[in-house]
């Protein structure tokens, strides 16, 4: 055993290694104290001893990768920002996101290679094994599996092994470890069960306990409490007992007091809650809370006074094999610090807040916090500060999680570490493995030994070594990121440090100011380092695209971070020096600022950078850019000469009105300027080009603007200057002539101009104006000055077309109908511009001169005319719009039909105006009457203008007048386009709506459907049912429409008149294919005859399908006799028609009428029995006294038939065998099948089925799983059926009984589950023993009610879709009444022919 420092020096290397030790808490981080504190753990380590290596903290960017992970120094959520400009600027440029969220390396990994190399040292030279169990406080302890603790000092220097391999061989590995606060004692537990207490001062063994728990079991977790005399454990029994220590005489004692058995729950993790040194005193401290975690539920129980739960809390459902965890860990809230337990068993972190009532009784409360979910098994769960905790996977992944956030902000992989995991004790190997598979199930994940946090740290042990991870300070995270050369990362982690939104923090103390100051200082460093490496890393050679979006990428980010730090002095002087270094840097510098200046971050430049500006912009052609920064800059940074200068020369006219305006507050300067610009275009009557009328629009604009007391292009003019501005505005634009005025220049020059460019808009611009004019005397004397002018210069004026003028007096007509209307204007003039857009003589511009009359009458207009007089012009000009707003007026409805039928422009629309006239209230019957009459007077119009709607019209308003409308409908054409649309089926009619005469109708749209539109006679019969059938066969037959005769034939029930009909037509068809094909003419018309031939064909086709869908229509209900007269007559038309063509030596024709024999054989064999075809084919003068050879395809052809439905009924009656034998297998299958009780006491009893050992008694045993004695089903009369019956059959007392009482049968049929579909009967024989042994079952008659029976085929129905019976059933329905087929016996189709099957019982799984 090596020599062990004295007591007072270890309570020294406590203090020093406590990191948390702060003066008091907050919501801030826990931090490092300041230098004038007792010296930290990482002074004292930073300082190297010659002989040994100390407890090193070393930066993983150096680490060797042999020793730690490689990646250590990755952060898992870099951002990249690189975000677009607004879609105007030319190139793309990188710009920061302020919301990107960046942490860095979070963690500083170290391996602690001194405590490593002495681990391996010791396993290899003392065979001391290998490393089980760590735990760290001021000291840090490792358990080995010989039973022997090393103690390492803060220098990683070893100062103890406590135990020796003899105690090890006895006691087993050690599987546990605990130092007290003050690091004055080192419990130690063991695999098999044994706990030892040493003293750290000296080395000393202070007591050895092998009674605190129940023996074969292997401890595995020992902890302090606060209370140094009070420990706890936890064995793998699953049992916690309270270990108190005492001192008697000298003598050492330890009292053991059970907590929770493992016999009601295996707890397999247990944490007391342990204060940090400043707390003390903290109320919740009295009470020695501890929390334990069984595999189902969580327990805060408190120690003292007196033993107390104060909460349990069951897991949400997990993985089995997920390990639970415990962390505490005190908490700012509210202005309170107080403990709150994190908590997890799978991949959900619950947080318990845990504070004590500020009352007498001093009651707990335990307060569940917002949870954190995670897509990972977490096997090890630590908090690192108050914030911040740190969690390991199942898959040996490290992540650090910021609980207020849940923002996971660093990801490391510890697959290098090779974690010790403590599955062995868990199992209780040691002492023969006697525990539960859920205990060893959750051991195969358990680390809880192998991961120790103390005052900010966590050491990890691993087989081979340890690892100790701490929180990085900030500027440690900032450097490692340089170090990488991430500077755009660093800049937004320095400023998430900046403006408070980082997660971690550790390092920054003092007041928000104070702090910011710190952090501005050192992003101002990374902004001159990226400038250096932006200059550094630039290609020197290659393309100039190339070296430009090397700096757009960098540029943008100093700028951004300048502004943003508001150090535009930075920016302008050091910054931009150094960027003008390089000329390509500096050109985009200056392109970089257009963004932020036009988003109003930088409103000053200083002049050397604004004339570079305008030099660069100038040079490259980027003057839309330019223009926009010079309207967002403040105008005492601009030399306004220049600007000015530079803006003229390149039509920057925006950028000149703003330096105008806001640099000498000249308003009227511009707009003169831009007048001399399209002033002389305009004047001249010349075409006005693209840039002239953007310029005119810009014009129109400013003056709305000016006029408004809005600034151009953005902003407000100041107040003081507002009626000043609009003043010289209307002066302006009010002057006789122009300041240099030419010698053709007319009065009022400018607003000419403004009339001449868009009349429109500039009066538009005047109204919004003189809408803000209300009690400004001044202003009123403008507004009537400004529309003299108007008047002068429009008026009499031939350069202005009538929609100029129209739009004038439009205008005008808006302000004097305004109910404070102060204008005056002559009404002569009024009659004046009515005369000159009605004149008759200028049919010029027609739809334009009547529309601006329109919009003038609409606005008002009309109380200025005499309108007697302007109707009269309006029907002169044909202007039938203005009619009509006039007749409306007048209530005239009538004559407003006749504007409609006039216009051709509108005449499509008269029929929706009547239809609403007649259906909208608010108008007299008289007046509606008046434009039916009207309506009525021009019906022949109408209904040449669209049939369709006329019918509308007609049927919903006009139904009594119909004769009178077909009377007045002289062309038979028109009537029959008017009936077909009247009598079309209507949805939005109700059913029993019918027109006056409707069958007279129909009749006569019968007859003109057989004049003008034949093919759609049969559709009209097959869809109306108004026509007489008697009249309907004499108008057919009248215009030979054969097929629609046949149809009303078999109508009225005359099957052989029908089928002479068709059969005549058929012949007529066949006798002009014979026809064609006799004459041999000339090859020049083979062609011809060809194409005729194949026209004829296709009618034969349609003729012949016609009459077999007929005789299939009607075989259905005819004897032998009468089938055979329909299909022998035509069989014997297709063959003579055959040999007539063969005749001919037309193959191609004879071919065709073969195959469509052959089709007539095939339809007439399913009503026409063989041998009687066969006679009448024989007995045919054509066939009958040829060659057998002649009629050899028709015979093959009938035997071809008749072996493919022999094959089809053979298949079919397979197929019914195969599922009848299925369907009674599965059946047998389930009857036969064993029941399951659902419990094994009676029903009805309450008593277990084995009531009496001694004697034998039936028990039944039915399908629901109720389970009863015989002798109690006859006490409750449960029989069903008669008692004579030979097997009783009972039913389910209970089920009955909740179905409607204890009905007989007649009730019992009628219930939903009244009886068991299968019941069982059990006589059991039980022997002194216990032994259930000679077991007898009956199984009785299954049966159904109605309604399971139903629910059964809708059940097979479900599982197994329709059966092929049911589908064969219903295909050989339709053929029920017929004789015997080739298909199938007759009496497979009857309606007797049942498969009648029993169901199975209804089983529960």
């Amino acid at each position: 055993m090596s020599q062990s420092p004295d007591a007072r020096s270890l309570l020294s290397a406590s203090s020093q290694l406590n990191l948390m030790e702060v003066d008091s808490i907050d919501d801030k981080e826990f931090d490092i104290p300041q230098v004038d504190t007792p010296p930290t753990l990482e002074s004292i380590l930073s300082e190297l001893e010659d002989e040994e290596e100390p407890f090193v903290l070393e930066d993983t960017c150096v680490l060797n990768t042999d020793n730690m992970d490689a990646h250590s120094c990755d952060t898992s959520s870099l951002a990249s920002s690189d975000s677009g400009d607004p879609a105007h600027l030319k190139r793309k440029r990188r710009t920061v996101d302020l919301n990107a969220t960046v942490h860095g390396s979070v963690l500083r990994h170290s391996l602690l290679k001194g405590i490593s190399a002495q681990i391996v040292s010791a396993a290899d030279k003392v065979d001391a094994g290998l490393p089980t169990a760590i735990t760290v406080s001021g000291v840090i302890a490792v358990g080995t599996s010989h039973g022997l603790a090393l103690v390492f000092d803060t220098n990683q220097a070893l100062r103890l092994c406590l135990g020796t391999k003899t105690t090890g061989a006895e006691f087993g590995a050690v599987s546990a470890l605990s130092i007290n606060h003050d690091c004055s004692r080192l419990l130690c537990g063991f695999a098999k069960g044994q706990i030892t207490m040493w003293d750290l001062a000296n080395g000393k063994l202070l007591r050895t306990i092998t009674d605190a728990h129940p023996p074969g079991t292997a401890i595995l977790h020992v902890k302090f409490t606060d209370d140094p005399t009070l420990a706890v454990c936890n064995d793998s029994g699953g049992s916690v007992f309270e270990l108190a220590f005492r001192r008697v005489m000298g003598m050492r004692s330890c009292d053991s007091r059970c907590l929770f058995s493992g016999s009601k729950g295996e707890v397999c993790c247990i944490e007391p809650l342990r204060s940090p040194p400043d707390l003390r005193d903290h109320p919740i401290t009295q009470y020695s809370l501890l929390a334990m975690a069984s595999l189902t539920k969580i327990l805060v129980i408190g120690l003292k006074p007196s033993l107390k739960v104060w909460m349990t809390f069951p897991y949400s459902k997990s993985d089995p094999s997920s390990v639970p965890q415990l962390a505490w860990q005190f908490v700012p809230v509210q202005k309170m610090v107080n403990p709150i337990l994190a908590f997890c068993k799978g991949d959900t972190v619950h947080f318990l807040l845990v504070k004590k009532e500020e009352t007498k009784e001093g009651t707990i409360h335990v307060i569940k916090q917002r949870q954190l979910q995670l897509s990972c098994d977490i096997i090890s769960l630590n908090w690192i500060n108050s914030r911040t905790l740190v969690l390991v996977d199942s898959h040996e992944k490290l992540q650090v999680v910021d609980r207020p956030s849940q923002e996971v902000l660093e990801t490391l992989d510890l697959e290098q570490v090779q974690l010790v995991y403590n599955s062995r004790h868990f199992k209780s190997l040691a002492t023969g493995g006697n525990v539960s598979q859920a205990l060893a199930l959750v051991g195969e994940k358990a680390c809880y030994q192998s991961v120790s946090s103390y005052a900010g740290q966590i050491v990890f042990l691993g087989t081979k070594s340890a690892h100790i991870m701490t929180l990085r300070n900030w500027r440690e995270r900032i450097d490692c990121l340089l170090k990488q050369e991430h500077f755009v990362e660093a800049l937004s982690l320095a400023w998430s440090f900046h403006e408070g939104t980082a997660k971690a923090v550790v390092g920054l103390y003092g007041e928000p100011l104070k702090r910011k100051g710190v952090v501005s200082d050192k992003m101002v460093e990374i902004l001159f380092q990226f400038a250096e490496h932006a200059l550094k890393k630039c290609p020197e050679q290659g393309k100039i695209q190339v070296m430009e979006q090397h700096f757009q990428d960098i540029v943008p980010v100093l700028v951004d971070y300048c502004l943003l730090l508001q150090r535009a002095d930075l920016l302008f002087n050091q910054l931009c020096t150094r960027l003008s270094e390089n000329t390509v840097a500096k050109g985009v510098f200056l392109e970089s600022l257009e963004s932020y200046i036009v988003a109003d971050r930088l409103g000053h430049l200083t002049p050397p950078i604004m004339k570079d500006l305008l030099a660069h912009y100038h040079s490259n052609g980027m003057m839309d850019s330019l223009e926009r920064c010079i309207v967002h800059l403040d105008v005492t940074s601009l030399d306004i000469q220049q600007v000015v200068q530079v803006c003229w020369e390149n039509q920057l006219y925006d950028a000149m009105i703003y330096v105008f305006n806001s640099g000498m507050n000249d308003y009227i300067t511009p707009m003169e300027k831009l007048f001399a610009v399209i002033g002389p275009t305009i004047r001249e009557g010349r075409s006005l080009t693209d840039e002239d009328v953007v310029m005119g629009n810009k014009l129109l604009v400013y003056i709305s603007c000016c006029l408004a007391g809005r600034a151009y292009p953005l902003g407000d003019i100041p107040e003081d200057l507002v009626v000043q501005v609009k003043n010289q505005v209307f002066e302006f634009l009010i002057r006789l002539h122009s300041a240099d005025m030419p010698e053709e220049e007319e009065v009022f020059p400018f607003i000419h101009t403004l009339l001449h460019f868009d009349t429109r808009e500039f009066l538009n611009v005047l109204a919004m104006t003189f809408e803000d004019f209300k009690n400004d005397k001044q202003a009123l004397e403008y507004q009537q000055r400004i529309v003299d002018i108007l008047l002068q210069v429009m008026v009499d004026n031939p350069d202005f077309t009538p929609s100029q003028v129209g739009g004038l007096f439009t205008f005008l007509a808006r302000q004097l109908a305004k109910p404070d209307n102060t204008l005056f204007v002559n009404r002569n003039l009024f009659d004046q511009v009515l005369e000159f857009l009605c004149c008759p003589d200028d049919d010029s511009r027609h739809t334009e001169r009547q529309q601006v009359l329109l919009e003038l009458l609409q606005v008002g207009g009309a109380v200025q005319f005499n309108e007697e007089r302007l109707l009269a012009l309006a029907e002169k000009a044909k202007f039938y719009q203005i009619c009509e707003f006039l007749y409306e007026k007048k209530h005239l409805y009538d004559k407003i039909i006749d504007c409609y039928l006039k216009d051709p422009l509108r005449e499509w629309e008269i029929f929706n105006y009547i239809h609403n006239l007649l259906s909208m209230p608010g108008y007299s019957p008289e007046e509606k009457l008046t434009v039916k009459n009207k309506t009525l007077q021009h019906i022949q119009e109408l209904v040449t203008l669209d049939p369709s709607k006329s019918a509308d019209l007609v049927v919903f308003h006009l139904s009594e007048e119909v004769q009178q409308i077909i009377s007045v409908l002289q062309a038979d054409q028109l009537l029959f386009m008017f009936l077909s649309c009247l009598l079309e089926p209507r949805e939005s009619l109700p059913p029993e709506f019918t027109l006056p005469l409707e069958r007279d109708l129909h009749e006569l749209l019968l007859d003109l459907l057989c004049r003008f539109d034949p093919p759609k006679l049969l559709n009209f019969l097959h869809t109306s049912q108004h026509y007489r059938l008697e009249e309907a066969i004499q108008i057919t037959k009248k215009y030979h429409c054969n097929e629609a005769t046949a149809h009303l034939l078999e109508r009225k029930g005359d099957v052989q008149g029908a089928f002479a009909v068709l059969l005549e037509a058929l012949k007529e068809k066949l006798s002009l294919l014979t026809a064609d094909g006799g004459d041999e003419g000339l090859a020049g018309r083979q062609d011809e005859e060809e194409r005729d031939n194949e026209s004829t064909l296709t009618q034969v086709k349609h003729s012949l399908n016609e009459i077999i869908a007929f005789c299939h229509r009607n075989c259905q209900n005819l004897d032998q006799q009468q089938r055979e007269a329909l299909w022998f007559p035509l069989l014997n038309t297709m063959m003579a028609f055959q040999k007539q063509v063969v005749g001919l030596n037309d193959r191609y024709s004879s071919e065709v009428l073969k195959e469509l024999t052959m089709k007539v054989l095939n339809c007439m064999s399913s009503f026409i029995p063989l041998p009687a075809v066969i006679q009448q084919i024989l007995q045919d003068p054509v066939y009958g006294k040829g060659k057998l050879a002649e009629i050899q395809c028709l015979i093959l052809g009938m035997l071809d038939t008749f072996n493919y439905e022999q094959t089809l009924l053979e298949t079919t009656t397979s197929l019914l065998n195969h599922d009848l034998h299925w369907s009674l297998a599965h059946l047998r299958a389930a009857v036969t099948k064993g029941l399951h009780p659902r419990q094994d006491c009676c029903n009805i009893c309450l008593q277990h089925y084995k009531r009496r050992q001694d004697s034998a008694e039936e028990i039944i045993v039915f399908s629901c799983g109720h389970l009863y004695h015989l002798q109690c089903l006859q006490q409750k009369d449960c029989r069903w059926g008669s008692n004579s019956e030979p097997q009783q059959r009972w039913r389910c007392y209970k089920c009955s009984s909740s179905h409607g009482g204890r009905g007989g049968p007649s009730t019992e049929l009628k219930s939903g589950r009244t009886t068991s579909l299968a019941q069982t009967h059990v006589t059991s024989v039980h022997h002194d023993m216990g032994a259930v042994a000679n077991r007898k079952k009956v199984f009785v008659e299954a049966t159904l009610d109605l309604q399971q029976e139903q629910s059964w085929d809708q059940i097979r129905s479900l599982y197994r879709g329709p059966s092929r019976l049911s589908i064969l059933s219903e295909l050989s329905h339709c053929h029920s009444n017929e004789k015997a087929g080739f298909l199938m016996p007759a009496q497979a189709g009857s309606e007797s022919f049942l498969l009648k099957l029993s169901p199975p019982p209804l089983l529960e799984e």
